[in-house]
């Protein structure tokens, strides 16, 4: 029977993937940029469409702050069965192009070239969209139709850190409880096998200000006047040691230490040190050999304190002999859980202070906690069992992503056991010039989203 089903989801699929593309190209067209509220309004309302012609009911929730949330529902077809739910978490907004020089075609002119299709949001997110309602399309081709009831939550504001959906899930909590969450993401290995996670890690972003003077100056008072730069770089020195571990005391206050399970779990996923050398482009050692530390082990426990920008004086051509004003680090610590980032701030300003930087102030850009479902609930299996029989090939599961996103709400509201997983590949490029997915891997995360709802209710309720 299992077999049966899956091969005729895999016909079905193919015989629309031409519309699903048609559908992706539109909707990677709108430059649907959170960072610079641009073609918010259109974006919505073609989700709104989108949902509506799969046969599906669209809802805008607006009010709460920030971008609209868009809520999907399509219950359960006339043999499925309605007391089983399940929750697809995607973002409609995409990163900033730029730099646009890198981009070897227009980033919102979706192009299909040697089996890719390159725009911004392929990958990240619109693309997982599509391949959902896909899924969707697929199943209702099947006689007795949607086998549970699914519901959507399509947000606006991932790529700023998700800063006003908090509200939205506390207010319409009923409105989306579920049995159990697909989050936005997933993607194959550089080696071609599958890659889910069930949780992510939290972060706490930062931006740390140091201010010397009113105007910048002649580099010559440097003899007499302190130099905000050096200041703001010496007390970033003195966060992290040479052998990169934090030294900001309490940094790691709460840590939940993961289970003996999870432990073997990680120890168990594959990684390929030179070819992630040769992905990156990495000019040094990995920092993991310092310390003796497995980096797997450290990717999904362990949290991280790292500088993602450094801004100050003059960084044009040839020479401007200055002593800055002032000088800013943007500063981005990846937790995990049982760390607050509230908590992280708090530590930091005491570490400012201690050191004697009083000077320095630092300021929360977003912070969110991190979440990892319960490895044992039938559901993590179930997406990774009907994944193994779909994609014929090694399919790796982890407890967490090394990434961040707002899932800790999620699992905090819903209380709901949640899997990521999802159509990049190894050289997705998301976030960077040039972003793309296959459409093989298009083609079979729709056939993996049909064939692990078609069997969902009997994985997760096989007493009912």
């Amino acid at each position: 029977m299992g077999t049966v089903l899956l091969e005729s989801i895999r016909s079905k699929t193919k015989d629309i993937m031409d519309q699903a593309m048609s559908d992706l190209h539109q909707y990677l067209s709108l430059p649907t940029i959170s960072a610079q509220a641009a073609a918010i309004p259109e974006t919505v309302k073609l989700v709104e469409k989108m949902l509506q012609d799969t046969g599906g009911e669209a809802r805008i929730l607006d009010g709460l702050g920030g971008n609209p949330v868009v809520y999907g529902f399509f219950p359960a077809g006339r043999d499925g069965n309605s007391n089983t739910t399940l929750l697809f978490y995607n973002h409609y907004d995409v990163q900033p192009p730029e730099p646009l020089d890198e981009w070897n075609t227009p980033p919102f002119h979706p192009t299909v070239a040697n089996g890719h299709l390159y725009a911004r949001g392929a990958a990240d997110n619109k693309g997982d969209f599509i391949a959902r309602l896909t899924a969707i399309k697929v199943l209702n081709t099947i006689e007795g139709g949607l086998p549970c009831n699914i519901k959507f939550l399509i947000e606006g504001e991932e790529e700023i850190g998700s800063p006003n959906l908090e509200p939205y899930l506390a207010k319409y909590k009923e409105l989306f409880k579920a049995d159990a969450c697909i989050w936005e993401f997933g993607s194959k290995d550089e080696k071609n096998r599958v890659s889910m996670v069930a949780g992510v890690k939290g972060m706490a972003y930062l931006e740390l200000t140091c201010t010397g003077a009113d105007i910048d100056m002649h580099s010559s008072v440097g003899a007499y006047v302190d130099n905000a730069a050096w200041r703001l770089v010496q007390a970033l020195a003195s966060m992290k040691s040479k052998t990169n571990e934090i030294l900001v005391e309490g940094f790691y206050d709460g840590v939940t230490e993961p289970t003996e399970e999870e432990r073997k779990v990680v120890q168990g996923l594959p990684f390929d040190e030179e070819a992630v050398g040769q992905l990156y482009g990495l000019k040094r050692p990995l920092i993991t050999k310092d310390t003796g530390k497995d980096p797997r082990i450290a990717m999904v426990f362990e949290p991280t304190m790292t500088i993602c920008g450094l801004e100050s004086g003059y960084s044009g051509p040839g020479a401007k002999t200055v002593l800055p004003k002032n000088a800013k680090a943007k500063l981005d610590c990846r937790l995990v859980p049982g760390q607050d980032p509230n908590h992280i701030l708090e530590r930091i300003q005491k570490h400012l202070i201690d050191n004697g930087f009083t000077d320095i102030k630092a300021e929360m850009i977003n912070g969110q906690k991190a979440y990892r479902s319960d490895f044992n609930h039938p559901f993590v299996h179930h997406v990774l069992d009907t994944a193994v029989k779909v994609y014929k090939s090694d399919v790796i599961l982890a407890p967490n992503a090394a990434g961040t996103g707002p899932m800790y709400i999620f699992g905090e509201k819903l209380n709901l056991p949640i899997v990521s997983t999802g159509i990049g590949w190894a050289g997705s490029k998301a976030h960077a010039p040039n972003e793309s997915i296959r459409l093989k891997d298009f083609e079979q995360g729709v056939v993996h989203m049909a064939f692990m709802m078609a069997t969902l209710h009997t994985a997760i309720h096989p007493a009912l």
